[in-house]
């Protein structure tokens, strides 16, 4: 039963995702069918930017406007110019997104410069204004030991983030508990209202679990709601579906 439990929740905290070169309107319309409502809605979808009107029209039709559409930005390499990424963000915003992916620009982060992805972190936040929650994307698996995880989380959250983001789901390394641990630390000590996102990775409610019962350690049990945590995935839809179709 506790599985059939956790399942139902890690449902309402998934940011239901397709970010694949070969993705067109047809895939995208395929990722809305594979929702059942019967069973529960996710947070939000998540797709390339050209896909952003196509969700919010379908969603709209089909009455489940309460499911947010997020865009990437930046994406995945995270080495756009700072005028491409704007561009991008005004884009998406002008397309009806409610959330922003961006990937901060980690390799400057690692060569020392913490004011460059500050400056895109701060400048994209600024457009999103109260339009769209702006989602930082550290790229954890990428840098070299929790100082550099602490620091980028620092970065994002100073710079005005309202979620900081383990991966793009691109890399080797995509979330890990030791990073989340360290991520959740930050937003802990901010004293912010910032949320977390752990992507790529997470593909069976029994991982996804192991995550929450880690969100609940650091923040409290009533911190842990979709304003505050996602799951960023695709494949773990089929198993959030198979744990409470044998509830039923």
């Amino acid at each position: 039963m506790k599985m059939q439990a956790v399942a139902r929740e890690v449902l309402g905290l998934m940011d239901l995702t397709s970010l694949n070169e070969q993705d067109n309107e047809a895939s995208i319309i395929a990722l809305l069918d594979s929702i059942r409502p019967e069973l529960g809605l996710p947070a939000a979808v998540c797709v390339y930017p050209q896909f952003v009107a196509l969700c919010k029209q379908e969603l709209s039709r089909r009455g489940w406007t309460e499911v947010k559409v997020a865009t990437v930005t930046n994406f995945p390499c995270g080495k756009h110019s700072l005028q491409q990424v704007l561009t991008q963000t005004k884009e998406a915003l002008q397309a009806g997104a409610d959330e922003i992916d961006l990937v901060m620009p980690y390799l400057q982060l690692q060569a020392g410069d913490p004011d460059t992805p500050w400056q895109y972190v701060r400048s994209s936040k600024q457009l999103c204004g109260t339009q769209a929650k702006l989602k930082v994307i550290i790229e954890s698996g990428e840098l070299e030991n929790t100082q550099q995880i602490a620091q980028a989380s620092d970065v994002a959250i100073l710079a005005g983030a309202d979620f900081i983001k383990t991966s793009t789901g691109k890399v080797p390394v995509n979330a890990t508990l030791e990073a989340t641990r360290v991520m959740l630390e930050r937003i802990h000590v901010s004293g912010k209202a910032i949320g977390f996102k752990a992507a790529g990775g997470v593909k069976s409610v029994e991982q996804a679990s192991n995550y929450l019962q880690l969100a609940k350690e650091i923040m409290g049990d009533d911190w842990l709601t979709a304003e505050h945590f996602r799951f960023g995935a695709s494949s773990l839809l089929q198993d959030v579906h198979r744990q409470l179709d044998s509830a039923d």
